[in-house]
C-alpha cells in the first residue's frame, strides 16, 4: 500500500489539530472574577456582563431553603474544569475559597451548589464537577435612564385610559420608594396639576417570584405607598385610590429576567 506523503498526512490533521488548541482558550473578551481564582486547570467557556440584573439565589429559610430574589451588577462565568477532577473536589475547593475570603456560606448543596455572600455582593457556584457556573451579584441602586414626563402620560390616559409607570422603584421586596423615583413621581405631581379634573387608581403589580398572598400585599403596600407621595406633595387624597393586584395581571412571560422586570410596575388607570 503507498504511504501518503508525511506533509499531507500533516496537512489532513491540522484542522483537529486547531480544534483543540482552540478548545484549551478561554472566550474571547472573558475574564476571572477578581473575588474568587478559577479551578487551576480550567477554561473559562463563556461569560456574561450586565450593569444591572436581577438573579434568584437559593438562601436558607426558618424550615427550608427558599429563593431571595437581588438585583444589581451582574457577571456569570461558565467553566470547563480538567479532566479526571470530581464534582466534590471542585465544590470543596470553591467553598473553602470563597470562606477563606470572608463571604458568609448563606446556603449549601454538597456538591452541586453554594451561595455566599459578603457586604452587598453575592456569589453562586452551580457545579457538575465537568463545568461550573459562578454568578457575582453586587446589590444596587438602579440607574433610572428613563423618564415619563406629564404629556407622554396624558396622551396614554387619553388613548388607552391606562399607563404603566417604569420609573417608579422600590427596595427589593418592599415598598419603600427608592430616591431615584422622584423625577418620574413629579411628573405625576405635574400631570395632576394640570388636569385638575382627573382622578387615578395606583395600581401596584408584581411578577410571579414568591408566593401569590405575599405578593398580593406587597403590590397594595407599594401602591398605597406611591399615593401616601403624591398626597404629601400637594395632590388631594379623593383624587386618587390604591390597589394592588400581586401577578394576577402579566403583561409578558415570567419565565425570562426581562419579563419579570416589565411585570413589576406602578400602572395609572383613570376613574
Amino acid at each position: 500500500m503507498r504511504k501518503l506523503p508525511l506533509f499531507i498526512v500533516l496537512l489532513a490533521t491540522l484542522p483537529l489539530f486547531v480544534l483543540r488548541l482552540n478548545a484549551q482558550e478561554d472566550m474571547e473578551g472573558c475574564r476571572d472574577s477578581a473575588l474568587v481564582t478559577r479551578m487551576p486547570g480550567s477554561i473559562l467557556a463563556n461569560c456574561d456582563n450586565k450593569e444591572y440584573e436581577q438573579f434568584d439565589i437559593t438562601v436558607s429559610g426558618k424550615d427550608d431553603a427558599k429563593p431571595k430574589h437581588v438585583e444589581g451588577e451582574y457577571h456569570s462565568l461558565n467553566y470547563n474544569t480538567r479532566e479526571g477532577v470530581s464534582e466534590i473536589q471542585v465544590f470543596r475547593n470553591l467553598e473553602t475559597a470563597l470562606r477563606n475570603g470572608g463571604f458568609e456560606i448563606v446556603y449549601e448543596s454538597s456538591p452541586g451548589y453554594i451561595s455566599a455572600k459578603k457586604g452587598k455582593t453575592w456569589v453562586v457556584i452551580e457545579n457538575s464537577g465537568s463545568y461550573y457556573y459562578e454568578t457575582i451579584v453586587t446589590e444596587q441602586e438602579m440607574k433610572q435612564e428613563v423618564t415619563a414626563d406629564a404629556s407622554s402620560l396624558k396622551d396614554e390616559l387619553d388613548k388607552s385610559g391606562h399607563v404603566a409607570v417604569y420609573g417608579i422603584l422600590f427596595d427589593t421586596g418592599k415598598a419603600t420608594l427608592q430616591p431615584s423615583s422622584e423625577d418620574t413621581l413629579n411628573q405625576i405631581v405635574k400631570l395632576l396639576q394640570d388636569n385638575p379634573d382627573l382622578k387615578l387608581r395606583v395600581e401596584g403589580h408584581t411578577d410571579n417570584v414568591g408566593s401569590a398572598p405575599s405578593n398580593q400585599a406587597l403590590s397594595e403596600k407599594r401602591a398605597q405607598s406611591v399615593k401616601a407621595w403624591l398626597v404629601s406633595h400637594g395632590i388631594v387624597a379623593d383624587r386618587l385610590t390604591a390597589e394592588g393586584f400581586g401577578g394576577t395581571k402579566p403583561v409578558a412571560d415570567n419565565s425570562t429576567n426581562e419579563g419579570r422586570a416589565k411585570n413589576r410596575r406602578v400602572e395609572l388607570a383613570k376613574i
